[in-house]
């Protein structure tokens, strides 16, 4: 029996509000449709096999690879929430190749060094437009990237190019909701850190379980376990409360997405992009959710060591770049007609954001230590 079209499996699969490869908007340099694979099959790929995906394997998420190596890099915080997406688009009968492609881009444009590297080039491009992590994203897949000979960039389809365009705007007021797709991966996002944050600060010795036990969220998902299993360490409760707080987000969410489906009667992605947001957080939720990431914001992304820590690499990057700003003529010769079109910062802005962790600690030990 002759293998299933990426149309035909879709026509099988997918509910009827999910996005269709076939009806996509199509790519903005025109290729020829691949015999096995869909649009958003390609998306997926070239995103996981480009040079700026495989870095966020030495990138920070909350905590540098000086901390240690239980922790979440920029890496596998992306992977997990490509699982979570995926979990919940298969749970809705959405696409699952787009919403792959969408978890997969999301944090690639980071630069070294997590949010406070991205800090740093923000302050120095203030008067040149900013950084901004989504931004760049954006500015890797469709400029920075050089994998194929005729076109710039990746060349991901209209589809994977509007849900990052609307990370990187945010606040913008926008004439139609994103698909369904979109606002999984978003939802995802938010569960994963959720989570993992916790754990890891855990794992450092941030936190204590006591310490956690004082959030409505987290005690909750601890009775939960409990009230399954007798006789856990500690270390066996935090791993269980940490899987239950991410599979009870995702039954909430997916529960309250599908009453939200019925309520409104979405049969269509034009449905989807009429309609009101279907992927929202149920009040009691969002609550219980606000008051984790206030504690973690207050308790572990404040924390005297992790200041500390944001400090040295703040002072590392914000070098580099002055040094670079300086000494335009070092920079790689790809970035001089970058400088030449948008002038040198952003150039500088663009070749830092591509180091890692380890490479922008190196570049810095060079220039002190020649």
């Amino acid at each position: 029996m002759p293998s299933l079209l990426p149309t035909d499996r879709e026509s099988l699969l997918l509910a009827p509000y999910a996005a269709r490869s076939d009806q996509s908007a199509g790519r903005r340099y025109a290729e020829a449709v691949h015999p096995y694979r869909s649009a958003f099959q390609r998306d997926r790929d070239r995103i996981t096999h480009c040079a700026a995906f495989r870095r966020l394997s030495h990138k920070t998420q909350v905590f540098t690879g000086e901390s240690g190596d239980y922790h979440r890099s920029r890496l596998t915080h992306t992977l997990e929430v490509a699982s979570i997406a995926r979990t919940m688009a298969r749970a809705l009968s959405l696409n699952e190749d787009l919403v792959e492609a969408l978890a997969l881009l999301h944090d690639i444009g980071h630069p070294p060094f997590g949010h406070a590297g991205e800090e740093v080039l923000d302050e120095r491009l203030h008067e040149h437009g900013g950084f901004n992590h989504n931004a760049q994203a954006l500015r890797i897949v469709e400029r920075l990237e050089i994998r194929y000979p005729r076109f710039p960039g990746l060349n991901l389809s209209a589809e994977v190019l509007e849900g990052q365009h609307r990370r990187a705007n945010k606040t913008a007021a926008f004439d139609t909701q994103p698909l369904l797709e979109v606002q999984v991966v978003d939802a995802a996002d938010s569960i994963a850190y959720d989570a993992h944050d916790a754990d890891d600060a855990l794992e450092l010795g941030l936190l204590t379980l006591d310490d956690l036990a004082e959030l409505t969220l987290w005690r909750e998902a601890a009775e939960r376990v409990g009230s399954r299993y007798d006789g856990l360490t500690n270390l066996e409760l935090r791993r269980a409360v940490i899987h239950e707080l991410i599979d009870a987000a995702v039954s909430r969410l997916v529960e309250a997405a599908e009453a939200r489906i019925e309520e409104f009667t979405i049969a269509s992605v034009d449905d989807v992009r009429s309609g009101p947001p279907l992927l929202e957080i149920p009040p009691e939720l969002a609550e219980k959710k606000r008051q984790l990431q206030g504690f973690l914001f207050r308790q572990v992304y404040r924390h005297p060591e992790v200041i500390a820590q944001r400090e040295i690499t703040n002072h590392e990057l914000g070098h580099l770049f002055d040094y670079y700003l300086a000494h335009a003529d070092e920079l790689p010769t790809f970035y001089h007609r970058i400088a030449d079109e948008e002038g040198l910062p952003r150039a500088v802005a663009d070749w830092l954001s591509s180091h890692t962790d380890r490479s922008a600690r190196e570049a810095f030990a060079a220039l002190s230590n020649p």
